[in-house]
């Protein structure tokens, strides 16, 4: 388990839903990833590198809705800037599987509380 936070240090955390709607192959990541263009509504449009190549092809994650957290800052990957971290779990094999809602009226931006 990691260390205790206070309440005030998760409510600092902004996270969101987003849909997918660009997936590219990332050659220059040190380990397999995607480059994915997000569509958080009116937050607008954010990329992020994500590690799911082993679970997700690039036709299973178009137009997929995720969560993640978008008030990080930018973070440089090889020649890429992500700028949202996409949630996930990972499983006994080490795979990444994908946070993702259900329900299918749930808007592009809309806040997890």
């Amino acid at each position: 388990m990691k260390p205790t936070i206070n309440f005030d240090d998760f409510l600092k955390v902004d996270i969101r839903i987003g849909t997918i709607i660009e997936v590219k192959d990332f050659p220059k990541a040190k380990k397999p990833a995607y480059q994915l263009t997000i569509d958080f509504g009116e937050l607008g449009l954010k990329k992020s590198s994500a590690q799911i190549t082993n679970l997700y092809s690039k036709e299973q994650l178009l137009n997929k809705k995720i969560t993640a957290v978008v008030n990080f800052q930018k973070k440089q990957i090889a020649n890429f800037f992500s700028e949202c971290l996409v949630l996930g779990i990972e499983n006994n094999n080490k795979q990444i599987v994908l946070l993702q809602p259900t329900n299918n009226i749930i808007k592009n931006g809309e806040q997890v509380s």
